[in-house]
């Protein structure tokens, strides 16, 4: 696979990413506390992701999460791509134009979705979201990344504490599940053709960014202050984490299982260790509009 310049640079900055050093040094999930001694910023004190606690939790009258653009289809089909880190999709315009955008919530402007990505545990234990919620984890998690829409380019955005905002949506596993997801279920049936690191594939269906979201509770989520999950950590995402979880078919989860690394390991457990929350307020909105 050959991706174009401006392509690669965004596929290693907005998710599971590296830098745009053009030899950046190389990372993996073997012993994120390496991650410190080439990203310093791994070690800062506003990292992600952490645990949320429905106790120690803010009540929040925050207003409810604005999506614009969500609903329209996109103007070109998906490619998704397993950049050895993780499986993702740069988003492309919609059909409308503009790519969608969110408000609202913590967010003070408007952000533009840019990517998603996932993050998912391994055979035998298939635990690997990156948040958990009281304590739990679940099986899958989905992050839609965007940016703040006063910035001019991602560079420039993961150097302002405002730069960035993250979806998270949580997914679990069933046997037997009683909801297709247009979005997320042809995602996972076109995953083995992405087994091997930097390769890519067309997903044969226009879709909108509403099929990724499927029948998420928007109105509730758990929101602060926190970085990327991966090298180099930059402290400039603000999170919105979903807990109600999508449920999910076995069988369309373990074919994440079947994605490799760059060295041609299995690419499993593709989640950071929770990080301190070091006094930071995490924030709870629970329905209404």
């Amino acid at each position: 696979m050959v991706l174009n310049k401006p392509l690669f640079l965004l596929l290693h900055i907005l998710a599971a990413r590296q830098v745009t050093n053009p030899n950046p040094p190389q990372w993996d999930y073997r012993d994120t506390t390496r991650w410190n001694a080439d990203y310093p910023t791994c070690g800062g004190r506003q990292q992600s992701p952490i645990n949320l606690d429905h106790y120690t939790s803010i009540g929040s009258l925050k207003p409810a999460l604005k999506f614009r653009n969500y609903a329209q289809p996109f103007a070109r089909q998906l490619t998704l791509v397993n950049n050895g880190h993780t499986a993702d999709i740069t988003l492309p315009e919609t059909v409308r134009g503009p790519r969608p955008t969110i408000s609202g919530g913590l967010l003070d402007g408007v952000y533009e979705a840019q990517s998603l990505h996932f993050h998912w545990g391994a055979p035998g234990n298939p635990r690997g979201s990156e948040h958990t919620v009281n304590g739990y984890r679940y099986d899958v998690e989905l992050h839609i990344v965007h940016k703040n829409m006063k910035y001019g380019n991602a560079e420039e955005a993961m150097q302002r504490p405002d730069g960035l905002a993250v979806l998270a949506i949580m997914i679990n596993i069933v046997d037997f599940p009683n909801t297709y997801y247009p979005g997320l279920n042809r995602v996972f049936n076109s995953l083995p053709y992405v087994r091997v690191a930097d390769t890519n594939t067309t997903i044969p269906s226009q879709l909108s960014l509403n099929h990724f979201l499927g029948d998420v509770d928007t109105r509730n989520f758990y929101a602060y202050q926190g970085s990327l999950t991966t090298p180099p950590c930059s402290e400039a995402v603000t999170w919105h984490v979903f807990p109600r979880p999508l449920l999910i078919s076995r069988e369309l989860i373990k074919k994440f299982f079947e994605l490799r690394q760059q060295n041609g390991t299995p690419l499993w457990n593709n989640y950071r260790p929770l990080q301190a929350l070091n006094r930071r307020p995490v924030y709870r909105r629970k329905g209404g509009f």
